[in-house]
C-alpha cells in the first residue's frame, strides 16, 4: 500500500485513509436511499436503481484510487438526477431509457475532452482568486445541504426559508430530528475540538444511536408523511440482485428513429455542462481544501482523475442511474485526513458492500448525516482567507461566487456566475493585462453568457 499508494509521502497513514474512506461514505451513503426515490418517479425500478447507484459508485471511485490516487469518491449527482426525472422523462415526455443514453452519449463526450486536455485546460485557466471561492461556496451550499436535510432549515412563504419551529403534530418526528441533528453538530464539534481521529464519523453513528434510542423509548415517531422515517434497522443483508436486469442494458434498447436530434442534443448538452462543472467545482473545492493544488493552482495528475469521472458516466448508464460524478461530500474525507486513493479505495468497498448490507445502510437517517454536512461546511470555509479583498476585482466576482452555490443551489452556477463576474469586471476596468486574462476565460464567459441566453 506504501508502494501504490504513497502514504508517507502524502504524510498519512493506513489508519488515517480508511477512516476517512469509511467517513466519505457515511456522508454519501444518502444516495442509495435518495437517487431511487428520484428516479423511480420516471418509471424505473427502486431497487434496480439502487444496486446500479451501488455498482456506479463502486466503478468510478475505484478508477479514482487506481488512475488518479486521490481521495475523491464518485456516486449519481443530486441536481443531475432530478433534472434526468423530472425535466427530461415527465417534463419532455422522453423514456428513461432515452435519458440513459443521453447520459452514455454525455459520458463518451467527457472520455474524449479528457483525453484531449479540454478540462484540464478549463480547470487551468481559472484564477486563483475563483478557486478559493469555490471550495467556500461548496462549503456553505454542503452546510445548506445538512440544513435541509436535518430539517432545522424548512420551506416558508414568508420568507422563502425559516428555522424549524420545535412545535405542532409533527414535533415528535421533524422536531425531534432536528433537534437530534444539533446534538450532532455538538458532539462531533466537542470531539474535533479534542482532535479526536474520525470525529466526523463517530459524530454520525453516535447521532444516530440517539436516533435509535429516541425511536425505543418513543420520543421519535416515525412519520413517512414528513419524511421522517424509521431509524431502526429492518434487516442486514439482502442477497436479491435479480431487480437490476430491469435497467442493466437498458440504454441501448432505445428506438433511434424516435429520437429528435435537437431536443436529444440540448438533454445531452445540459448534462455535459452540468456534469463538467460540478466536476471541475467539486475538485477544485475539495483539493484546494486539502492543499493538493501546486503553487499555480494546479491540480497534479487531474486528467486521469477527470477521465475516471468520464468513464464512471458511461458505466453508471450501463448499470441504469443518471450521470455519475465527483462527489463534493468527499470534502468530509479529506477533512478526516485523507489524502490519497487509499481512501476512495476504502469507500469504493463500502459501496459494494452496500449492495449487499442495503438494509442497513438505508436506515441512517438524514438528520444523522446532516451534523457532519455542517462541520465540513465550516471547514471549507477557511479557503476565505486566501481572498484578497482588498482587491475588488478579484474580491467581487468571488463574493458572486460564493453566494451563488447555496442560492441557485447548484455548484455549476457559482463557477459561471464566477466566471463571467471575474472576466467582465477585470476587462471592463482595464485590468486584462495586469489580470492576464487567458483566451479560455474569454471563451468561457462567452458561452456561459449564451447559456443564460438560450437554455
Amino acid at each position: 500500500m506504501e508502494k501504490f499508494f504513497k502514504l508517507d509521502e502524502n504524510r498519512t497513514t493506513v489508519k488515517t485513509e480508511v477512516i476517512a474512506g469509511f467517513t466519505t461514505f457515511m456522508t454519501m451513503a444518502y444516495i442509495l436511499a435518495v437517487n431511487p426515490n428520484i428516479l423511480s418517479a420516471a418509471g424505473m425500478d427502486a431497487k434496480a436503481v439502487l444496486l446500479a447507484t451501488a455498482l456506479a459508485s463502486f466503478v468510478g471511485t475505484l478508477l479514482m484510487a487506481v488512475l488518479a490516487n486521490y481521495p475523491f469518491a464518485l456516486a449519481p449527482g443530486m441536481g443531475l438526477n432530478a433534472y434526468f426525472a423530472y425535466t427530461v422523462v415527465i417534463g419532455m415526455g422522453y423514456s428513461w431509457q432515452v435519458a440513459l443514453f443521453a447520459v452514455f452519449v454525455e459520458g463518451i463526450i467527457f472520455i474524449v475532452l479528457s483525453l484531449t486536455n479540454v478540462r484540464e485546460a478549463i480547470f487551468n485557466a481559472i484564477p486563483l482568486t475563483l478557486k478559493a471561492a469555490v471550495s467556500v461556496g461548496i462549503g456553505l451550499f454542503i452546510a445548506f445541504i445538512g440544513l435541509q436535510d436535518a430539517k432545522l432549515v424548512v420551506n416558508s412563504d414568508a420568507t422563502l426559508i425559516t428555522y424549524q419551529t420545535f412545535k405542532g403534530d409533527t414535533f415528535r418526528s421533524v422536531g425531534v430530528g432536528a433537534i437530534l441533528a444539533l446534538i450532532g453538530v455538538l458532539v462531533t464539534a466537542i470531539l474535533l475540538v479534542k482532535k479526536v481521529k474520525g470525529g466526523i464519523l463517530i459524530g454520525i453513528l453516535a447521532t444516530w444511536v440517539f436516533g435509535i434510542l429516541c425511536e425505543l423509548a418513543g420520543i421519535y415517531v416515525p412519520n413517512a408523511d414528513a419524511g421522517m422515517y424509521s431509524v431502526i434497522p429492518s434487516g442486514l443483508v439482502s442477497l436479491d440482485f435479480s431487480s437490476l436486469k430491469e435497467t442493466f442494458g437498458a440504454v441501448f434498447t432505445i428506438d433511434f428513429g424516435s429520437l429528435k436530434l435537437g431536443d436529444f442534443a440540448i438533454i445531452m448538452f445540459s448534462f455535459l455542462f452540468v456534469d463538467l462543472f460540478d466536476t471541475l467545482g467539486t475538485l477544485i473545492g475539495v483539493s484546494s481544501k486539502a492543499d493538493m493544488l501546486d503553487k499555480d493552482g494546479k491540480l497534479p495528475r487531474i486528467k486521469p482523475a477527470l477521465l475516471s469521472d468520464a468513464i464512471a458516466t458511461c458505466a453508471g448508464a450501463v448499470f441504469g442511474t443518471s450521470t455519475t460524478t465527483t462527489f463534493v461530500e468527499s470534502a468530509s474525507g479529506v477533512t478526516a485526513g485523507g489524502r490519497t486513493g487509499l481512501t476512495a479505495l476504502t469507500t469504493a468497498i463500502l459501496f459494494l458492500l452496500s449492495a449487499i448490507f442495503s438494509p442497513l445502510f438505508l436506515s441512517i437517517p438524514s438528520f444523522a448525516i446532516a451534523p457532519a454536512l455542517i462541520i465540513v461546511g465550516f471547514y471549507m470555509m477557511g479557503s476565505v482567507a486566501k481572498i484578497d479583498f482588498e482587491d475588488m476585482t478579484d474580491a467581487i466576482p468571488a463574493f458572486l461566487c460564493i453566494i451563488a452555490m447555496p442560492l441557485a443551489y447548484s455548484i455549476s452556477e457559482g463557477i459561471v456566475i464566477g466566471v463571467i463576474s471575474w472576466t467582465l469586471i477585470n476587462l471592463i476596468s482595464g485590468k486584462a493585462k495586469e489580470k492576464r486574462i487567458s483566451v479560455l476565460m474569454y471563451v468561457l464567459t462567452f458561452l456561459f453568457v449564451l447559456k443564460y441566453i438560450f437554455l
